[in-house]
């Protein structure tokens, strides 16, 4: 391949990954001077988890033709990659010869990639609105998944007693899945979308997304960086290499090609998603572990994504970019 070849292909996968981790890295830099502060941090993730993300989501549930979404093999290769990086990565543990809490919260970052804020801005920025269609439905079925298996795996390392019943009740309260479910439901019913849904949506995409990207960068502590430990490190290289390396294996032996390839790549090569430190402190577990594994997949998922969507482009696997 020549150099100006190799060139474009790196240019063309910054411009995925470029744009959503630049904001990340904004973020870090206004944190560092001042101009952030947690407060701020608080007031945006709540506002976005409660309200502007589900109704993204909701917009672009909406507009999907689920009947023209066949046997959806993309969907299952997500679903199948998240159970096999967790059942793998729990026989990691038990060859490394970890402590049992913290093997638990090693197998949790390693299949829990933060969908609904990286991932879907990922998505967006290599495909657009089709991307963002594409990703509802994995989104909703992985984030419930990701739920019931991180409820199984804590309660069987770190003796957590949520119940089943409290667990389903608290996905049913999930803003992001009763967004989706709504979005769905119309969408299947043949009801009309308000003409205000897409232009809102549209505005959010430009506009609260980058928001949202400001505000991870700007809970991040860069003073804590020197306390990682190996530990940490591996369970980020499983996160951010290994589960997507799973993910494309499976999809590819599925038959998955062309932009569902792509979103199911960028899904699942996002960083670890902040809910499973917040799992994990209300299971007693080591949440320094678990918060130090979350900075360092945000802080190296730019180039990790970029690596691997180069890869994928130069092979033709994922299709047309916006």
């Amino acid at each position: 391949m020549a150099d100006s070849d190799t060139l474009k292909l790196i240019v063309t996968a910054l411009s995925v990954s470029g744009p959503t981790f630049g904001w990340v890295l904004l973020g870090v830099l206004l944190r560092r001077v001042g101009l952030i502060q947690q407060r701020h941090v608080d007031v945006i993730s709540r506002v976005a988890f409660m309200a502007v993300l589900p109704v993204l989501l909701f917009a672009s549930a909406a507009t999907v033709d689920y009947r023209q979404l066949g046997d959806a093999r993309y969907l299952m290769a997500g679903v199948a990659a998240t159970i096999a990086t967790l059942l793998a990565s729990a026989a990691y543990c038990r060859w490394r010869g970890f402590a049992l809490g913290d093997a638990g919260v090693f197998v949790q970052a390693s299949y829990r990639s933060n969908l609904a804020i990286v991932g879907i801005a990922l998505c967006h920025a290599a495909y657009g609105e089709p991307g963002l269609a594409l990703a509802t439905l994995p989104l909703a079925v992985m984030t419930a998944l990701y739920n019931v298996l991180a409820v199984a795996v804590l309660n069987a390392t770190l003796g957590g007693q949520r119940s089943p019943r409290a667990m389903v009740l608290g996905m049913l309260r999930n803003p992001l899945l009763i967004g989706i479910g709504l979005g769905v439901a119309v969408s299947l019913l043949g009801l009309p979308v308000p003409a205000l849904v897409p232009a809102v949506s549209s505005a959010i995409s430009s506009y609260f997304i980058p928001l949202t990207l400001l505000a991870i960068g700007g809970a991040i502590q860069l003073n804590t960086l020197h306390r990682l430990g190996r530990m940490t490190w591996e369970a980020a290289a499983w996160r951010l290499c290994v589960g997507p390396a799973i993910g494309l294996g499976l999809g590819l032996l599925m038959g998955v090609r062309g932009q569902a390839l792509g979103v199911i790549f960028l899904l699942l090569a996002a960083p670890v998603a902040a809910a499973s430190f917040v799992m994990v402190v209300a299971a007693r577990g080591n949440g320094t572990l678990a918060a130090n594994i979350i900075i360092l997949t945000t802080l190296l998922c730019g180039l990790t994504v970029t690596v691997g969507f180069s890869v994928l482009v130069s092979l033709g696997l994922v299709g047309e970019l916006a």
